[in-house]
């Protein structure tokens, strides 16, 4: 299927690309020669920046742990199962910030609606879910800085995920991918991405997509960099975060 829009215009803006794509069609199959030939590159990248981030934050590590396993019962670490690259299943880790043992119909109504575009909180201007009640007081204050996101550096360094790239979805959320919405699903999940430094809560799901198929396009090294720095501000000031 083919769509028309204004492609990653905000993401334009937020790193500051030299090619600024305008109103293009997505292909039913994107030019990701680039990104495959860097797939090395990449990889030798990621696996360093993800052994020396974990060394130096083990003492974080250590704290949200410790913060976790007091204030509420159950495991420290959650596992759940995500779509990696090519729609291969792989265990995604984060710090549990939800109770224990919590029913996901909430999380499985809130994807169909953000994902099919369905009335959402905020009429328009917010596609995040607020006020869920399986949210732990500390898992809160995790999911606005984001360090519940650190134990994912143990999926890159096993390969599962990039620093940079889509988010991994999860499975029930493929039942309402539009065909177009699976070419993310091209490249190797990230930590980080597009989607994260232009808005995050407030760009629609079908701009998050059409900004994962032109990160997908466009990948470079240097975009990977632009990325990751751009990143840093958005975790410290918790732009548009969940």
């Amino acid at each position: 299927m083919k769509k028309t829009s204004i492609l990653a215009s905000s993401a334009a803006e937020g790193y500051r690309i030299s090619t600024r794509p305008r109103l293009t069609l997505v292909p039913p199959h994107p030019n990701h020669q680039i990104y495959e030939a860097g797939a090395l590159r990449k990889r030798v990248f990621d696996a360093v920046t993800a052994a020396v981030a974990i060394a130096f934050l083990s003492p974080v590590f250590l704290v949200v742990a410790i913060a976790v396993a007091i204030t509420s019962p159950g495991p420290v670490i959650f596992t759940q199962r995500r779509l990696g690259q090519h729609g291969r299943i792989i265990k995604f880790y984060k710090f549990r910030t939800m109770h224990h043992r919590n029913d996901d119909s909430i999380h499985r109504q809130y994807s169909a609606r953000l994902i099919n575009g369905w009335g959402l909180q905020g009429s328009g201007s917010t596609f995040k879910m607020t006020n869920d009640p399986r949210i732990t007081r500390v898992g809160g204050f995790l999911r606005r800085s984001s360090l519940d996101e650190l134990p994912q550096l143990f999926n890159v360094l096993k390969g599962d995920m990039s620093l940079v790239g889509p988010r991994p979805p999860i499975e029930y959320e493929l039942d309402h991918y539009q065909e177009w919405h699976k070419q993310r699903l091209l490249a190797k999940p990230g930590i980080t991405g597009l989607w994260q430094v232009s808005g995050r809560s407030r760009v629609p799901f079908d701009e998050m997509v059409m900004l994962d198929i032109h990160y997908l396009e466009h990948w470079s090294f240097l975009l990977d960099l632009k990325i990751l720095l751009r990143t840093v501000p958005v975790v410290l000031f918790g732009v548009g975060g969940y």
